[in-house]
C-alpha cells in the first residue's frame, strides 16, 4: 500500500526573507517597515518591492528592531469622492501594515461635530492625525489638533499650513498644464466646473485654468465658469447650466472626476456625442474615469501614493519626536488621455440667400 506524500507547508516569509530579497541589511529593512526618514529612496524602493513580492506582514518581532511601541494614527474623512476616499483607504491602510501602524477611521461632517471626534481621538492617546480633504483646511478642527500638539498631516490642500505636515501637487500647474492640452486640441471655448469653494485646492485649478486662457490671449469670459462641490449632483446642476447657454462651450473642464462624469451623462442626455459634440476631462483619475464611456480624460492626482506618503511622513515625525526632515512634500501629477477629448467638430459655415 503506497504512501501519500506528505505535503510540505510552507512558512510565513521573515523579515530575512525581506532582506535577502531586497540585498540589504536587517536593520535597512526595520527602518523602512518603520517609516524611518534616513533610508535611501531606491533601497526604500527596493525593500518595498521585496515586501510586496513576499506577500510580508510585519509583526512586532520585526519591529522590536528598532525598539517603537505601536502608533495609534486617526483618519478623519467627509469627502463626498466615494472614488477619492476609496483610493485614500487604499494608500493609508497598505502604509499602515508595513509600518505596523494602527489606523483609527472616523467619518465626519464640517459643521456638525467635527470638533468633538477630533476631541475623542486625543481623548483617546491618539499618536497622530490624518486629515484628508475637505478637513484637511477644516478651521476649527485645525485648531484643536494644534492645541493639543498632536502631529497632523494634511493632504491634498492648496495651502497648507506651515506649522503641520502636508502633502499635495501642485493643482494650478495642473489645471494649467489640462487647459493647455484642450486648446492644443482647437478648443477656444472651454467651460469650467468649479470645486467646493471652501477649499484652496479649488481655487489653484481655477487659477491654472485662468493662466492658460492669458497665456494663450483667450479672453475670459464669466458665462463659462459654473460653480460645483465636488459632488456628482453638484455636477449635473453645474454641466445643465453651461449647456443651456444659447452659445456653449465646445469642451468643458470639471474639477474633480465626479463632476465631469456628470457632465458626460448631461451630454447624453441632450443628444451630445463626447467628445465628437463636446470634450469633457476631469481631474483626479479616481475609478469613476474608467467605469463610464467614454472613459475620462482627467489629470492623475496620485491618490493613493499621497495616503502612503501622509502615514510614512506621520509615522517619521512621531518616532522622531523632533518633526519630520521633509514637512511639506510634492508629488508628482500626470495628464491622462483616455476618450473623452477630441478636436471640435467643424460644422459647415451657413448658407447666404
Amino acid at each position: 500500500m503506497s504512501q501519500k506524500p506528505t505535503r510540505r507547508t510552507r512558512s510565513a516569509p521573515t523579515i530575512s526573507d525581506v532582506a535577502k530579497a531586497a540585498g540589504v541589511s536587517l536593520m535597512t529593512v526595520s527602518r523602512v517597515i518603520n517609516g524611518e526618514n534616513n533610508v535611501r529612496p531606491a533601497t526604500r524602493e527596493a525593500v518595498n518591492a521585496a515586501i510586496a513580492a513576499l506577500n510580508y506582514a510585519p509583526n512586532p518581532a520585526a519591529r522590536s528592531l528598532a525598539g517603537a511601541a505601536q502608533i495609534r494614527i486617526g483618519m478623519l474623512y467627509s469627502n463626498p469622492s466615494a472614488g477619492f476616499l476609496s483610493e485614500f483607504l487604499l494608500g493609508s491602510l497598505d502604509q499602515a501594515s508595513r509600518s505596523d501602524v494602527q489606523i483609527i477611521v472616523e467619518k465626519c461632517e464640517i459643521g456638525e461635530h467635527e470638533v468633538e471626534v477630533a476631541r475623542h481621538l486625543i481623548e483617546g492617546g491618539i499618536d497622530g492625525i490624518v486629515l484628508p480633504p475637505p478637513l484637511c483646511e477644516a478651521d476649527a478642527v485645525l485648531a484643536a489638533l494644534n492645541q493639543a500638539r498632536i502631529p497632523t498631516v494634511l493632504v491634498a490642500s492648496g495651502e497648507p499650513c506651515e506649522a503641520m505636515l502636508a502633502v499635495r501637487i501642485d493643482d494650478r500647474t495642473a489645471a494649467l498644464d489640462m487647459t493647455r492640452h484642450i486648446m492644443a486640441l482647437g478648443h477656444q471655448r472651454i467651460g469650467f466646473i468649479r470645486g467646493n469653494p471652501n477649499l484652496t485646492a479649488s481655487d489653484r485649478r481655477f487659477e491654472g485654468y485662468r493662466a492658460a486662457l492669458d497665456e494663450a490671449g483667450i479672453a475670459f469670459d464669466e458665462g463659462l465658469v459654473t460653480q460645483g462641490l465636488y459632488t456628482y449632483r453638484s455636477g449635473l446642476d453645474a454641466a445643465e447650466r453651461l449647456l443651456e447657454r444659447d452659445d456653449p462651450p465646445s469642451a468643458i473642464f470639471a474639477s474633480n472626476d465626479d463632476m465631469a462624469a456628470a457632465t458626460v451623462a448631461v451630454a447624453h442626455r441632450r443628444g451630445l456625442d463626447v467628445p465628437g459634440d463636446l470634450t469633457v476631462v476631469g481631474f483626479d483619475d479616481t475609478t469613476l474615469a474608467t467605469a463610464i464611456w467614454p472613459e475620462l480624460t482627467t489629470i492623475h492626482q496620485p491618490i493613493a501614493d499621497m495616503a502612503r506618503a501622509a502615514v510614512e511622513l506621520l509615522v517619521s515625525a512621531i518616532r522622531r519626536q523632533t518633526g519630520a526632515a521633509e514637512p511639506h512634500r510634492l508629488l508628482d501629477f500626470s495628464l491622462i488621455r483616455r476618450q473623452s477629448d477630441a478636436a471640435p467638430r467643424r460644422r459647415p459655415p451657413a448658407r447666404l440667400g
